[in-house]
């Protein structure tokens, strides 16, 4: 089978690794990271590539309606279509479906007036979330429990000095209580199969501290997400979306990542996205047992059947990113401890790592060229084992101003 993997960051080098196993792989644009570890990167638009099947990875192209012109080209395509991925690309209008097919989530409002907007964040007792209603690279969300700077950030957001058009709209939603995963579902337009359940860490400092980002690390299997809980997510939040939006005339075809707070009411939706998590692609692809590529043909050609089956092992990755990040990550740095082919030059065994913000400079070597720089996974028996590699990994890859978190995983390994 040939594949077209559309994106340049760690979440494509992910999806492209794990469709290589059985497909011919070509990535566009790809980056530097993917070149040396031998994958095929072109800078050809994929309206002029030709693929048995084409797999979108950010979400920005899905909301620009990408996956529409691939399939007016007759193109199979895995991902949404512009109508499907406005679930991400507006949050106003995804809790509005939500309401439309009484999925269980947080109370919420949406605003373009700031006063009306403090107003009802006044009503809410702490942590107080305010969200960019537009896309926002995963950083368009504020949970705090200090009113003054929720109040702030409203301002800021529909002033546009914090996100442009993105925050002109923003939605404020209760804080809900409890831990937080991720279950990521592949869906065909009819059937939805879960994959392993999944949890990153959004802060980017140890516990939970500082500004959100678009994930510093993440772990899988989850397993306080047990097979009963998946099953009552799967019934009472997916389902009844799915429904919802065929009701709506939408056939959506991707992955639809929902965002699940374990609340002791039981579980409720954050939000979704409408493609596959990043860092979570990093730990889910590692542990497929099935073949990758005929999996996403299926939810793509809309012949989804089994739900596919995973490894025993566990995954956890290690996010290596830019000083700075995520407001303003420095780029340019020499990355130590990288092998011509990206990878470790002091090899873990069960370590990969995914390039996600890396070019090579006109010596050769790897420097910092996103936020995000690097996702270092390592797959073992067991979460604690898995943690352990991938921040021995780590440990070897370093640049000036490396951040990164020492946590990941810690509090389930």
């Amino acid at each position: 089978m040939r594949c077209v993997v559309v994106g340049a960051g760690a979440r494509e080098h992910a999806l492209a690794w794990g469709l290589a196993h059985s497909a011919q792989v070509t990535v566009t644009p790809g980056n530097d990271g993917m070149r040396a570890a031998g994958l095929f990167c072109t800078s050809a638009s994929p309206l002029d590539l030709t693929a048995d099947l084409f797999v979108i990875g950010p979400e920005t192209p899905l909301v620009a309606g990408l996956a529409d012109r691939l399939r007016a080209q007759g193109k199979i395509v895995f991902g949404p279509n512009e109508d499907g991925a406005r679930l991400e690309g507006s949050k106003a209008y995804m809790k509005e479906l939500l309401a439309a097919a009484n999925v269980p989530t947080a109370d919420f409002g949406t605003f373009d007036n700031p006063d009306e907007a403090v107003a009802l964040l006044r009503r809410f007792s702490p942590p107080y979330v305010v969200k960019t209603d537009g896309l926002a690279a995963g950083k368009g969300v504020l949970v705090t429990t200090s009113l003054a700077e929720a109040e702030a950030d409203v301002r800021a957001k529909l002033s546009g000095d914090a996100f442009g058009d993105a925050g002109s709209r923003v939605v404020i939603e209760e804080g809900l209580a409890g831990e937080e995963c991720s279950l990521l579902v592949l869906c065909d337009g009819e059937r939805a199969v879960p994959l392993v359940p999944a949890q990153d860490f959004k802060r980017v400092g140890d516990g939970d501290r500082g500004p959100n980002t678009g994930g510093m690390g993440a772990l899988a299997p989850l397993s306080v997400m047990t097979p009963a809980l998946v099953d009552q997510v799967m019934h009472d939040i997916v389902e009844p979306t799915m429904r919802e939006l065929r009701r709506q005339g939408i056939e959506y075809r991707g992955v639809l990542y929902a965002g699940i707070m374990l609340t002791s009411s039981g579980p409720k939706l954050l939000e979704y996205n409408v493609r596959f998590g990043d860092p979570e692609t990093e730990v889910i692809v590692p542990l497929f047992a099935d073949d990758l590529s005929e999996i996403l043909f299926a939810a793509a050609n809309g012949t989804l059947s089994e739900v596919p089956r995973f490894s025993t092992q566990a995954a956890v990755t290690v996010v290596l990113a830019a000083e700075g990040y995520p407001t303003s990550p420095r780029y340019g740095e020499i990355i130590n401890g990288l092998g011509d082919d990206g990878q470790l030059r002091d090899s873990v065994d069960g370590v990969t790592v995914f390039h996600a913000g890396t070019r090579r400079n006109e010596q050769g070597d790897f420097v910092t060229a996103g936020g995000r720089v690097l996702t270092i996974t390592a797959v073992a028996d067991s979460v604690a084992s898995a943690r352990e590699k991938a921040y021995r990994a780590a440990a070897t890859v370093t640049f000036p101003g490396r951040v990164m978190r020492t946590d990941i995983a810690r509090s389930v390994a």
